[in-house]
Parts: structure tokens; sequence; C-alpha cells
């Protein structure tokens, strides 16, 4: 019998007291040793043979499968994104509010499931049934949470040649259902401002006019704000756990500030002779708190009749306003802080003009003016 491999009988075999087999033993087929061995039994001789044979090539191409475990690979992953040394695809370290929200979706449904089992013993087909159970009463967007940390650990996984197959790749996810696409108006963002508090008026109007993001409202120091130069500087964003954070994509910019915005920053100013250290919009030294600012504001709004807005909607009104003022999509694109002007043109593209009537008009244009040129 091959070096590695074991026959193994019932407990009731007569062989165990020297007498002969009446059983039908299985066979375990050994491979490697104490730090990466991996063993498995089979029902006869030539397919345990065959199966270690097969384990010992992987291992000499250096593609032997891991015996870690889910729960272990999961808590490695997670470790890394918290020190900083697993990297989200662009390159940039994971926000400490991604890394909490992984947390919470891997301990609450994958792990209980899966966090027993071996990397390489999960097959897409039990995760696809997983999946399919979630769907049942959980939302889309929950579900595609859920296995998005499951999905950036396994492809880390392949990578390290700790698994052979992904079987998070080719899942079948529920699409999520577009939520509402709320911009508002000229004429009504200046309503929506004008029915808060006065001392609230300034941050949605920072949110409106400059396209701040919550976490960036929060952290905005008074250093960063040149009303001299017309110009807000975003250097940081603000965690609720961690507090003061780099911004997202670590994209410092400078967004200019329009006259509707001057006017409010100016007045603020004014009211708080705040120090260039201290935060613009804080509260007792501290960053204002996003809730209660929501629930004022929205308490106002339903007094006043008015629908009511997000600060991430107001961003996105931000973006409509510069697009229909004629801001170029490169330009928008570093007044957002996005990443590429690719993701600009995706995510606000259908507001941009550029139907095919007016892009034959400018052609025309430009062919007259050039070929009438003296």
């Amino acid at each position: 019998m091959a070096t590695g491999i074991y026959e193994r009988h019932a407990r009731a075999c007569r062989s165990h007291s020297g007498g002969r087999c009446n059983c039908e033993p299985s066979y375990e087929a050994k491979v490697g040793g104490r730090e990466d061995r991996q063993s498995r039994t089979f029902p006869t001789y030539t397919a345990a043979a065959a199966w270690q044979r097969e384990v010992q090539a992987l291992k000499r191409e250096g593609k032997v499968t891991s015996r870690q475990t889910v729960q272990e690979a999961w808590e490695a992953w997670i470790a890394g994104a918290r020190a900083g040394t697993i990297r989200t695809r662009s390159g940039d370290a994971y926000k400490p509010a991604a890394v909490r929200s992984y947390e919470a979706s891997m301990r609450l449904r994958v792990l209980p499931e899966f966090g027993h089992r071996t990397l390489a013993t999960v097959t897409r087909e039990q995760l696809q049934q997983f999946v399919d159970l979630l769907v049942e009463g959980h939302a889309p967007t929950t579900v595609e949470c859920t296995m998005l940390p499951l999905r950036r650990m396994y492809h880390r996984a392949l990578t390290r040649g700790q698994v052979q197959v992904n079987p998070t790749a080719g899942l079948e996810l529920p699409r999520a259902r577009g939520g509402r696409d709320r911009i508002a108006s000229p004429k009504e963002a200046a309503k929506l401002l004008a029915a808060l508090e006065v001392g609230d008026r300034v941050i949605w109007a920072a949110a409106m006019y400059a396209g701040l993001r919550r976490g960036e409202l929060r952290a905005l120091r008074g250093r960063c704000v040149d009303l001299a130069n017309g110009v807000i500087r975003v250097e940081k964003g603000w965690d609720a756990i961690e507090g003061e954070i780099e911004t997202k994509g670590h994209n410092k910019r400078r967004v200019p500030i329009p006259t509707v915005l001057r006017d409010y920053l100016t007045e603020h100013k004014a009211r708080n002779d705040y120090a260039p250290e201290a935060l613009v919009f804080g509260e007792a030294g501290r960053p204002f708190r996003g809730e209660t600012l929501l629930t004022r504001a929205y308490t106002r709004w339903k007094d006043a009749g008015l629908d009511r807005i997000t600060l991430h909607e107001c961003r996105h009104t931000y973006a409509s306003l510069m697009i229909a003022a004629g801001t170029n999509a490169k330009a928008l694109s570093t007044y957002m802080g996005h990443a590429s002007v690719a993701f600009t043109y995706d995510r606000y593209g259908h507001l941009m003009p550029g139907n095919e009537d007016q892009a034959a008009s400018l052609l025309d244009a430009y062919l007259e003016r050039e070929t009438t040129a003296v």
C-alpha cells in the first residue's frame, strides 16, 4: 500500500482482534506534514490514491489548497483591512465604517453558516442556496452587502493560491430597485434652506452649493474655508467611531465657493468667530450630530410642506446645478472628489447635455467657423 494511505475498518470488524476482515474498509489518504496536512477518506483504495496524486501534483506546482477555515480566513482578512495592509481594488485603505459594516454582515449571517468550513470545501451551489434563503427575508441591498465581504475574502484567497476556485464568482444576486434620485431645483433649494433654523442653514448650504459629504462637513476646520479667495479646501473626513480620517480615496481637493454660499459662510463666521483649527460646524468643540441635524430639518420641512432631502441628496443637487451651469465633467469630478471622470459620467452622465441634435449643432457651428475664417 502506498505511503500515506491507510486502511480503516469498522469498529466491529474482526480484523481488530486478529481475525479476517468482515467489513467494507475505507481508505484514508494523507498529504503533507504537520503544518499543511490534508486528509480525505474514500471507499476504495484507487480513489484514495488518485486524490493523493492530484494533491501532491498541485503542491509541487504551488497550488495546494488551504486547510484554513472560513472563520480563520475572515479574521485574517478583517485584521488586515483594519490595519490598512489589505486595501481596496483602487489601492485605498478601507474606511472604518466599511470595516464595521463588513464585520456585522459576516458575524450575523455568514459565519454562523460557513465559519467552521474550510475555504476549499465551500461550493458555489451552497452559496447560491444561501443567497436564495437570504432573499426570502432580506432586502436586495442587504443580500448584496452580506456577500460583498465574503467575495473580497475569497478573491484574496484565490490570488494567494489558498483556493483553486472562487465560489462567490457568478452568484445570482437580487437586483436592488433604484431608490429615489432626489434632486432639488434652484428655487426649491432656496426654499428648503429658508425653512431651516438659522444655525443649520449654513451646513445644508455647504452640502447643496459645494457638494461636501457629511463626514467632510463634520471635519471641516476654519483654516480650510478661504473666503478671501473663494475656496474650500477639503482635507479630512469624519468617522463616528474613529474620529478624523482621510477623505474618501485620500483625495484632497479645492472647491469653489459661489456667492450664495459665501453669504451663508460669512454670516456663520461673524456669528461664531471660530479659530483656524476649530471645527467650522462644531458644537461645543465636537462635530455636529447628523441625526439631530436631520431631525430638526425634517420637522421644519414637514411644517413648511416641503419634500425633505438628505445631505447626500444635497450633494447630488450640487452636481445637477453645476452641470446645468455648464461645468465640464473633468472639473465636476475634481470638485466632487471622485476617483475618476469615468465615475462622474457613470453617476451623472444622464444629467449632462449632449443629445444627438445638440452634438450635430455644435459640430456644424465649429465647421462653419473654421471654413469661413479668413
